[in-house]
């Protein structure tokens, strides 16, 4: 592995086991492995509509799979804005992709409804579990901050009192298709995964939600992640009180996560049949570098 520069010293050892690396893109490419694509997992921050720099990060990091934090807002339908590296893309929406039926129609399209993880949990090809919520809490629907009551449960509900004209497809209003309904958030309680992404951040941001907290423990999540605050703002001092590690991802962000099954422990997955017990180092005789957030598990 190559010395670390004083760029990467600087945003190392977040805890014991974590390693957080900053650093530029000059071009970088893993070695050649069995796996057709042997790399990390990358999880984008709000795009707002840009894209190559997304594709980029995953061709040249060959990576496993490409999960969008939300805010999307492609000109086209997503999969074909992301043709390059469809199959390796996942995806939640956001507040801003309800703002107009064009966002609408490219993010809720037919084509690209199979990779959208709102409301479930997908298990990996790698065998990680990856659980979305997408979108964000509204006081006319559900804003757990002010301790009142939702005034609606679920879509259903709501898109009954929604006036004929105010309605989109048929159900609430096009603004709300992005709202976070409780009983949404009540089924993804019920199921289990690694990583929970959101596009609200959880309870140790400052505009975060405490609600996602308590859905992350009940879901026995290792991790989340979470866009829309357009920052990434060191949250490794609560981590032991959440029960869980908390990232954001930046504006046009990237972070990447190797090695997750390491990072997950000694955790028995009988989607691999076997027990991680050691770590490939990712970077070992690797030339370059690039401008990912790199999350590196550590024995």
């Amino acid at each position: 592995m190559k010395e670390q520069s004083p760029e990467m010293r600087m945003h190392s050892a977040l805890t014991p086991k974590i390693q957080r690396l900053m650093f530029e893109f000059r071009g970088y490419s893993f070695q050649t492995m069995q796996h057709r694509h042997p790399g990390p997992l990358l999880f984008c921050g709000d795009p707002h509509g840009q894209w190559q720099h997304i594709i980029d990060a995953a061709l040249e990091s060959h990576a496993r799979a490409v999960i969008l934090l939300g805010d999307l807002e492609p000109a086209r339908p997503l999969h074909i804005e992301l043709e390059a590296i469809w199959e390796r893309v996942w995806f939640i929406h956001g507040n801003h992709d309800t703002d107009h039926a064009g966002n609408f129609d490219n993010v809720w399209h037919p084509e690209v409804s199979e990779r959208q993880l709102h409301g479930r949990v997908v298990t990996l090809p790698c065998g990680t579990r990856i659980a979305g919520l997408g979108g964000v809490f509204r006081g006319a629907v559900w804003y757990p901050k002010d301790q009142q009551a939702p005034k609606f449960r679920n879509r259903e509900d709501h898109a009954r009192v929604t006036p004929h004209q105010d309605r989109w497809q048929g159900s609430v209003h096009l603004k709300h298709w992005s709202s976070i309904y409780p009983d949404e958030v009540e089924q993804l309680a019920t199921l289990q995964a690694d990583i929970l992404i959101t596009h609200e951040a959880p309870g140790y941001h400052e505009h975060g939600f405490k609600a996602l907290d308590t859905l992350a423990r009940r879901m026995g999540v290792r991790m989340t992640v979470h866009g829309h605050q357009h920052d990434n703002i060191d949250s490794s001092a609560k981590w032991d009180a959440q029960g869980f590690q908390s990232f954001g991802v930046g504006l046009r962000g990237v972070m990447a996560v190797d090695g997750f099954d390491d990072f997950l422990g000694s955790v028995e997955r009988s989607s691999h049949g076997h027990t991680p017990t050691h770590e490939r180092d990712p970077f070992e005789g690797m030339p370059g570098s690039f401008e990912l957030s790199v999350l590196k598990s550590e024995n």
